[in-house]
């Protein structure tokens, strides 16, 4: 598994995820339920991870829906 996104809105990750769904790549998000017992004050971001074997069509399918600068690269 490799981490596609990390964020700390909701909106934005459920969007990454019916977009990934949509092309027919299952994602999974982790760090759910540690970002919650925080209070959601955005300490914890949450991670959208993929299979290693999908991240480059993940990347290409969140790129054309407009989340390019959404996308983690490890940096």
């Amino acid at each position: 598994m490799r981490p596609i996104m990390k964020t700390v809105n909701p909106a934005t990750l459920s969007f990454a995820e019916a977009v990934l769904k949509d092309v027919g790549i299952n994602s999974f998000v982790l760090d759910q339920h540690a970002s919650i017992m925080d209070g959601s004050i955005g300490a914890i971001p949450r991670r959208l991870v993929v299979a290693d074997e999908d991240y480059n069509a993940a990347t290409r399918a969140l790129e054309l829906a407009g989340l390019k600068k959404e996308i983690y690269r490890g940096d």
